[in-house]
């Protein structure tokens, strides 16, 4: 097994592979999307639709990635390696079952699930036919899920992103190739996409699989894929269901967020579509630091330094708000131009606009949320994070959303106000939540579970 002092390593050292790749696997997403807008908005608001059921989907398949990442960083700082390798066979094979389930439910009931949007017949033809081939394809994403968040948990953020960079540009060659038609290639719109994506996927999976025997060192046997310990399982379901579900219960609140928008009409959804892939270039500022710093506390806590990564977690939460302030800063100048890369739509570059400004309020926020929940997830207080967010987002927030955004006519500036209270309301929760330092009791591994030299340490 190869191992790294990750908890040693800076947070900048972890984090800035862990931005790149987290901003190419959105950037699938969205070269997909900025492409289809050269053929029609109708194509982008269908392929929009699908992905959130997609997003739905590939959030569930943190149950496993989450949880086993969180337990692999605890081990790792306890120096328990040599159940590393059982851990990783175990999660694998859980995602993979997990993911064929998936995939057969989101292909059978796509008609069903695709009606709670009201599409119009052309609309929902598109994004069934995008939802065969993609749905289907899930068991590939929930394996691809697993395997990177193991191999990012041991430090080797480095090898994702270079799997990440490539992966896109097969995207990219092959969207082109079914989009444009070149060299006499057959134009395949929607459905061509969802293929070409998954083709990039899959290829992305097998690199991943030989990283992780080759450079991580983390030996596959199928003894350990089909029998699972005990104790392995409990722990990575203590912490991969509440993070999951507060994951899943975000998604579904913009699944619910996006049929309001439906009704809307297809002006505010194409909006919608196109000011979240500007957004999710900022998103991942704070979920890639959230990340980096949830496997260097995880280290810290594994090996029993709790005072560090209380204060550790502080340093995390400034940095990351500073550089997103400083990122939407940035766009804001240029942000009808930006739109305008999508769509010559006025009416959509105006209100678009307006919400890329309204970011200097709601990323911050984002923040607070993202960091502390990572953090908490990692120390293993993952049920309280859950407890608080999906209180906050069902009792609170989703009415608000209605209220502002349908009820009283705002529109989509209403119900991006209400995604900044929510934000805000939910980060300052968590945020107290640590201050507490009730999280301390939390942890995966009792005193007597770490090596000697690390019982000593804690002592």
């Amino acid at each position: 097994m190869v191992t790294k002092t990750v908890a040693r390593l800076s947070l900048f050292t972890i984090t800035w592979p862990i931005f790149v790749e987290s901003a190419l696997q959105m950037l699938l997403r969205i070269s997909d999307t900025f492409m289809l807008s050269k053929v029609s908005d109708d194509a982008v608001a269908s392929v929009g639709v699908a992905n959130q059921i997609i997003m739905f989907a590939v959030l569930m398949f943190n149950v496993i990635a989450v949880g086993s990442a969180v337990v692999i960083t605890q081990y790792l700082g306890a120096k328990r390696y040599s159940e590393i390798g059982r851990l990783v066979s175990s999660s694998i094979a859980i995602n993979f079952l997990f993911g064929l389930v998936v995939s057969v439910l989101v292909v059978g009931f796509s008609g069903i699930l695709l009606d709670i949007f009201g599409l119009t017949p052309d609309l929902f033809r598109q994004a069934q036919h995008f939802l065969y081939i993609a749905g289907g394809a899930l068991v590939v994403q929930g394996v691809l899920t697993a395997v990177i968040a193991i191999i990012q948990a041991h430090g080797f953020t480095r090898q994702t992103m270079m799997v990440t960079i490539g992966m896109n540009i097969l995207n990219v060659c092959g969207n082109y190739l079914v989009i444009y038609g070149p060299f006499g290639f057959p134009k395949l719109g929607v459905a061509g996409v969802a293929m070409s994506t998954t083709i990039a996927q899959l290829v992305g999976l097998l690199v991943n699989l030989l990283i992780l025997r080759k450079v991580v060192g983390a030996q596959i046997q199928w003894s350990h894929l089909l029998h699972w310990k005990r104790e392995h399982v409990n722990k990575v379901l203590r912490v991969g269901l509440p993070s999951s579900a507060v994951n899943c219960s975000y998604s579904a609140s913009q699944f619910v967020t996006t049929a309001f928008i439906s009704s809307l009409g297809a002006t505010a959804l194409t909006t919608r579509v196109y000011t979240q892939n500007i957004m999710f270039l900022i998103m991942v500022l704070a979920i890639s630091i959230g990340r980096g710093g949830q496997i260097i506390i995880g280290h810290l806590i594994g090996a029993g330094e709790s005072e560090t990564a209380y204060r550790q977690v502080f340093r995390n939460l400034w940095s990351s708000m500073l550089i997103t302030l400083a990122a939407v800063a940035l766009i804001s100048p240029f942000r009808k131009e930006l739109m305008g890369l999508f769509t010559h739509e006025a009416s959509i570059i105006q209100i678009g606009a307006s919400l890329l400004l309204l970011g200097f309020i709601l990323e911050p926020g984002r923040n607070f949320n993202i960091i502390i929940e990572r953090s908490l997830q990692a120390a293993g207080d993952a049920r309280f994070a859950m407890v608080a967010s999906i209180s906050v987002s069902w009792l609170f927030s989703m009415p608000v959303i209605y209220l502002l955004g349908i009820h009283m006519g705002y529109g989509l500036i209403g119900i991006w106000s209400a995604f900044i209270i929510d934000e805000w309301m939910r980060g300052i929760i968590l945020y107290l939540r640590w201050r507490s330092r009730a999280w301390q009791k939390k942890s995966l591994l009792e005193l007597d579970e770490r090596e000697p030299a690390v019982r000593a340490a804690d002592a």
